[in-house]
């Protein structure tokens, strides 16, 4: 999982009881705790594999040629790759905790405090790019609608090194130059030296829940405009697969709220409770980061798909959304055609075109 909280552990100590994290730690069962994490990041890999590898592809051409090269499709596979790195980081390092009992370093234990902080950074690093990849699909998702372009370079540009810069500043205020974050002398000392980590994990996830839900609502506004305003109808047919869109819209930021939320909720706890911990209310929340965090990518993989209905296979896909409802090309609203209402620019292939289950 990935958590500023989890992270000062990593820092030395001197085994003092008035220490939060030592309270803490002995009421921490960590042996199963590190069993659910290996067992949610064990699943978070195959989820993100099943999204990486090349998924076998329909028959019939939609006109846009090779769907796996497409801008969406694209921007899943960097999606995956990223939850793929943050997975084997949470595998790697709950596996040699389990190995060694302990998470917290001993004192004066200098290569667990080293071991911690760079898989701690590792994990960070790569659970951050995949916040910034979970915006940039929705971004592009509606400048596809709009009938706009892609940017890919810089969306590896942002989605790469933004993370960089916040995870080595946060991690660097945290651990450098002594990894001495604990029984810190006053209450400044502790919001200089932790607060900024926490700014550098949780800004981020808190301006995706934020803005990829007013991006989708703006997306299935466009949606429903394109599908009616060129026949100037909106029939049952429309409406099902505007519906189906919108559905799937909502399913992708449901699945992000599960997955982070807890995060959000456990620095909220611990910043306004600090001196009144209730240590077995932040023990169960770690629980539930340790299990959704990794399991994002399996659930990216539900929901980043493309949908079966009543039986049968069906693509909420722009370019196939005239065989939905048995228009003809030169009459699909969502091809950017020219039918005789309405002046329609072509559309780049639908962000959501291509098979992945």
């Amino acid at each position: 999982m990935s958590d500023p909280t989890i992270q000062t552990f990593c820092c030395h100590h001197t085994g003092s009881k008035e220490d939060l994290a030592i309270r803490i730690m002995d009421e921490f069962n960590t042996e199963s705790y590190n069993i659910v994490c290996l067992v949610s990041s064990t699943i978070g890999i195959l989820g993100s594999i099943y999204q990486i590898f090349p998924c076998k592809l329909s028959s019939h051409s939609d006109g846009f040629g090779n769907m796996t090269t497409s801008r969406a499709r694209n921007i899943i596979i960097w999606l995956a790759v990223a939850d793929l790195m943050a997975s084997l980081g949470v595998l790697v390092r709950s596996s040699l905790w389990l190995r060694y009992k302990s998470i917290m370093p001993l004192p004066d234990d200098e290569i667990s405090v080293l071991f911690c902080s760079i898989t701690s950074a590792w994990t960070q690093y790569f659970y951050t790019a995949t916040w910034f990849w979970t915006l940039f699909y929705a971004i592009d998702t509606l400048r596809t609608i709009k009938g706009r372009d892609s940017h890919p370079t810089l969306y590896h540009s942002i989605a790469w090194g933004i993370p960089a810069a916040t995870t080595g500043i946060g991690l660097s205020i945290l651990y450098i130059p002594n990894a001495t974050c604990h029984n810190l002398k006053t209450v400044t000392s502790a919001f200089l030296r932790i607060l900024p980590n926490y700014f550098a994990t949780y800004i981020p996830i808190a301006m995706v829940m934020i803005v990829n839900p007013v991006l989708y609502i703006l997306a299935g506004k466009e949606v429903e405009m394109t599908v009616a305003l060129p026949l100037a109808q909106f029939t049952s047919k429309e409406r099902r697969v505007v519906d189906t869109l919108k559905l799937k819209f909502f399913l992708i930021n449901a699945v992000f709220y599960v997955c982070w939320l807890p995060n959000l909720v456990n620095g909220v706890m611990i910043w306004t409770m600090w001196f009144n911990m209730p240590v077995k209310i932040i023990i169960s929340i770690w629980y539930i980061m340790a299990l959704m965090n990794p399991m994002q990518a399996l659930l990216n993989a539900l929901v980043y798909r493309r949908w079966n209905t009543n039986g049968k296979k069906y693509r909420p896909t722009f370019s196939s959304i005239h065989k939905e409802l048995n228009l003809p090309d030169e009459l699909s609203p969502l091809l950017g055609s020219e039918p005789p209402r309405m002046q329609l620019s072509p559309l780049p292939p639908g962000i959501n075109n291509y098979a992945t289950m």
